[in-house]
């Protein structure tokens, strides 16, 4: 099978095996920690984390890029250290953009939120239920799985999302392309991009772009919000 037709049968088989049976909590709560752990190991060195201050002998931004921002040692770091046995998880349930974010982020800067939330909603949502050459295609796992891929690798676990779905739709090719985009925008490179999904059209790995960056900003407001709530109560 060539690599677009091995994704649809896995989209396929998932659905079928998610109608026969669905996973326990305790199966998707292990599914979750399995993925987040392998999630520092897609890139050597720094991998993702909550954007901090960190010197330049952790990491080096190139001039290219640091003639752009006014604090070149500025980056990301690991939200955890590898090797270690209880990695921090942020449960989404606890904390919500829906429940939680969108209405203290509209109490701090009047409908700040609806934007937000709008922009979240249509990058989500954009669809032209089309994979390649193939029509009528409902992508919504595939995009769940982009998403969701994102809050996990900063530690934000949904408990009714089966993260096995992550391990079967994105292949190790894809996962090191979403972690450079998402945490290291500056080393991506045309090789990277054009590593996964080749048989899909510009328009679609672009919509890919746009969901890992919506992705990745609901995730840091979610941290910045919860420390506010927490702060204020």
């Amino acid at each position: 099978l060539s690599e677009l037709e091995a994704l649809m049968e896995r989209m396929k088989r998932l659905q079928e095996d998610k109608e026969d049976e669905e996973a326990s909590q305790e199966e998707m709560a292990t599914r979750f920690e399995k993925e987040k752990k392998e999630s520092l190991l897609v890139i050597s060195g720094g991998i993702c984390a909550i954007p901090v201050p960190f010197s330049f002998d952790d990491e080096i931004v190139s001039t290219d890029v640091s003639r752009y921002i006014e604090d070149p040692g500025f980056g990301y770091k690991d939200f955890a250290r590898r090797g270690e046995d209880h990695l921090p998880t942020f449960r989404a349930q606890d904390y919500t953009w829906e429940n939680h974010g969108f209405s203290l982020v509209n109490r701090l800067y009047s409908d700040i939120g609806h934007l937000l939330d709008e922009k979240f909603r249509m990058v989500y949502n954009l669809t032209y239920n089309t994979m390649a050459t193939h029509e009528d295609v409902d992508t919504t796992t595939l995009r769940r799985a982009l998403f969701n891929y994102v809050h996990c690798m900063y530690g934000i676990r949904y408990d009714d999302y089966d993260y096995g779905e992550v391990n079967q739709l994105l292949e190790r090719s894809l996962k090191v392309y979403i972690k450079t985009v998402t945490c290291y925008p500056e080393r991506t490179t045309k090789r990277m991009y054009d590593s996964y999904w080749r048989q899909f059209k510009h328009s679609e790995k672009v919509h890919v772009n746009l969901l890992l960056m919506e992705a990745r900003m609901q995730a840091e407001l979610l941290y910045a919000l919860r420390a506010i709530t927490r702060h204020l109560t």
